[in-house]
Order: structure tokens, then sequence, then C-alpha cells
């Protein structure tokens, strides 16, 4: 076998875009090309026309509308493969299979066989192209579904839609979670610019979904789907679910012949991604031999999959007393989300430790965490090179120009020393922090990431 090491594999995986001393940067259009991916695809000896595939994008919630997909289709009896990014701890977390993650073994013996492939697209590179190592991921997921005879797979795109190597991929179904600005230097920098980006994924003769959107979104969604032949459905606050309440791990919710549903996960946004989910997954289903859709079986696995779903890191309730919540909610709307997404939750004390990076707006983002906080504590993270954090004397300067209760320690457990003496049992300590430091929160909860 090639690859005896995860680092010998994940070195492998990036060397190609690794070795290039001035890589492309720009707009996807410009420096993002999925061809090397697409000519892996056609010579990789794959089974692509053996399932059916929904891939989902958006600006917020395509992982954990992914997460729901996968599980309620489990749930309907289907073997169920998952493809998201980033992952937590484990790089082995972005390819499942009815929820479990990929072997070690698996992996390192699936890329070992897929070598040749990959080495003899890189003779073919110019200097300016690379191969995307989303691709490869993309690559050993397929391999792996073939394997474990996956009939229905679900892809989360890793940025934009139009030029991710995940679009390359035949799928009949598209679901689209809110798009809003973002990614600007890669994307374009006006909504209508994002949403094309976006709609890229709707394939000709297919079928997509969407929550609501601005109007400029739905329009430039509903013309992509009019040029492809596509049939596109927008639901409308009416398809949305009714909230009824929390619940210690979720929330509970009414929606039409399901009547109540229970959703373990945290956040109000999330029953419009449950609602997607659930109009996405009728649709998949139809091409697939299973439980009669009319039938109280069909509804009965669609309310048992929506309380069996996991999504590990995001809007996570780690522990009581204190409560202790982690999300990766590291830029000003998504801050907004989680504190809004808490709120009935809270108790005071409130300490809200922040880990956000230098590449994110973060005096506005500790400005937006202090009006909800009784304290706030900075802290960093060295797990990640690529993603810096401001230093001690930066982020207390920057902190308290917003919040008279700022400490500062270097790590996460230090940090949440400090929190721990602020929040005492009855308190409520919100981890609102970089996704590396997401990771090393799990680890020190000890969330097994194994099976979700």
């Amino acid at each position: 076998m090639r690859f005896e090491t995860e680092q010998d594999a994940i070195t492998y995986i990036f060397a190609t875009r690794d070795r290039m001393k001035n890589p492309p940067r720009g707009l996807d259009e410009t420096v993002r090309d999925p061809s090397p991916t697409r000519r892996m695809l056609m010579h990789a000896g794959l089974n692509l026309e053996g399932r059916e595939y929904v891939i989902i994008t958006g600006s917020k919630g395509k992982g954990s509308t992914s997460a729901i997909t996968a599980k309620l289709l489990e749930h309907l009896g289907h073997t169920v493969g998952l493809l998201t990014s980033p992952h937590l701890i484990h790089w082995y977390e972005r390819i499942r299979v009815n929820g479990r993650m990929i072997d070690k073994s698996d992996f390192l013996r699936i890329l070992s066989d897929l070598a040749p492939v990959i080495d003899h697209e890189a003779t073919l590179l110019s200097e300016n192209q690379y191969i995307s190592p989303q691709g490869i991921f993309l690559l050993i997921a397929l391999r792996y579904f073939d394997e474990k005879g996956v009939n229905a797979a679900v892809l989360e795109v890793g940025r934009g839609g139009r030029f991710d190597d995940v679009s390359m991929v035949p799928n009949k179904l598209s679901l689209f979670t809110p798009i809003i600005m973002e990614h600007a230097q890669y994307l374009g920098d006006s909504l209508e610019r994002i949403a094309w980006h976006k709609s890229g994924i709707i394939k000709t003769g297919g079928y997509a979904y969407s929550v609501p959107q601005a109007a400029d979104v739905l329009k430039v969604l509903q013309s992509e789907a009019d040029s492809q032949d596509a049939e596109f459905y927008w639901l409308s606050s009416l398809d949305m679910p009714t909230f009824l309440g929390q619940t210690p791990t979720g929330q509970r919710f009414k929606l039409g012949r399901y009547g109540e549903c229970e959703l373990s996960l945290l956040g109000r946004y999330q029953l419009a991604n449950a609602a997607l989910a659930i109009q996405g997954v009728g649709n998949m289903h139809a091409r697939l031999k299973g439980i009669p859709h009319a039938s109280p079986e069909y509804v009965q696995a669609i309310r048992s999959g929506l309380a069996d779903v996991r999504w590990p890191g995001r809007l996570h309730k780690l522990q009581d007393s204190p409560q202790v919540i982690v999300d990766g909610a590291v830029n000003v709307l998504s801050a907004r989300s989680f504190i809004e997404s808490v709120k009935d939750r809270q108790t005071h004390p409130i300490v809200t430790v922040l880990g956000v990076p230098t590449d994110r707006d973060y005096p506005a983002v500790y400005e937006t965490y202090a009006q909800n906080s009784d304290a706030l504590v900075i802290t960093s993270s060295t797990i990640n090179p690529r993603i810096t954090f401001p230093d001690e004397e930066t982020a207390l300067t920057t902190a308290r120009a917003y919040h008279n209760d700022v400490q500062y320690a270097a790590t996460l457990p230090a940090a949440l020393e400090l929190a721990y003496a602020k929040a005492g049992t009855e308190g409520t300590i919100l981890l609102a922090v970089a996704q590396p430091l997401v990771g090393e929160s799990m680890m020190i909860w000890n969330v097994d990431m194994t099976q979700i």
C-alpha cells in the first residue's frame, strides 16, 4: 500500500497545490478549474450512474441540511453516502456511509488504489493548474460509496457551486439553503453574482428546491433552472414548520402531515433547513425503491430521522451546570444567529469565549458578542498555522472598547478555566470559535465523531 500514515496521505492530496509558488487568486471563474476532477472521475472506474445524488449549496446551513437529508434517507431504508467539509478533528469525518466515518485503513487503501489516476492527471497540469484536494476527497468518497453499495449520496458544496468539484457529479437533485453576501473575493460583489455561482449545481432535466430567498436570488435560481429545463420549487413562509418549543437537546415543531416533530438540533433557523431536507428527500425517494410516500410508515420514518440527526460542533450543547454551547460563529451574521438561537436557553452570568481569526472582522464580532455577554474571554489557537488570531495586546485593546470585563488566555483549556470561574454553576458559556477550536472542544468533551 502506497500510503501508510494519515500525514503521508494528506501531504499527497495537497501536493500539487502546495508546490505552486504563486497560487492563483481571484474570482472562482478565473482561478478554479474542475476539469482535472472531471477527467479523474472518468478514468477511475467508478459506478457514477449507480445511485441518486443530491448536491447542497448555500451560504448558511448547508452542512446541517446535508446531515438532516442523509439521516432522513437512512431512516427510509437507503444506504446513504455523505461528503461534507470541513472536518473538525479527523480528515476522515468528511466521508461517511449511514453516518459512520470512513475507517483510516479504508481511506489509505482507496487513496493508494487511486494514486495512479491522480499521478497521471498531475502530469497533464500546466504551471497554473493544480488538482483540487476537494476533488481527490470526492474521488475517494465515490469509490468508497461503490464498495459500500450506496444508493443515495448527499454531497455538500465546498464554496460556490458552478466551479466546485462536487458539481462534476451527475445529480438530479439540487438544494439551496439561504444565500447571502459571502466570499465576495471569490464569488463576486453582488448577491446576484453569488447566486449565479450557487445555481451552477442545477443539472439538465433535474429538480431544485430552495428555502425562502431574496427576490434577486430567486430570480437567478429560476433563470438557471429554466436554462437547464429543470423544475424549480421554492418554499414560501406557508411551507415552513411552526415552532412549538425547546427540548433539552433541540426543538419541537409542527409541519403538515408530519404533525408534531422533534428535531435534535438547536437554532430556530434549522426548521427551514429541515423543511428543505424533507422536500428534497421526498423527491429523491420517489426515484428509489422503498416505503410508499403516501404511507404512514413514510411519515414515521421522517419523524424518527429528524429526532436522530447529529451534527457535532454546530450549535452544540456540550454540558449543563454551567451550560456550555459551542458554534463556529465568527462573523457578524453568524454571531447574531448564534445569539438569537440560544437567547431562550441562556442563564446569567453569560460568558462568551471568543476565538476569531484575523482574516475576519474581529472587532465587529467582539462588539456583537459584547452586547450579549456579562464577560468576554479571548483565546487563540496554533493548531492550523494558516489560521492566525490577534495577539493578546491587540485582542484586549479591541475587546475592551466594547466591554469592561475582558480577559485573555492563549489556549482553549486556559480560556475555559477563566470562563468557569466567571460563570459558576448556574451561568452559560458560549464558545464562539473558529474551526480548529471547535475541533479542540470536541476533543476536550470526548465527543464521538465516528458515528453521527
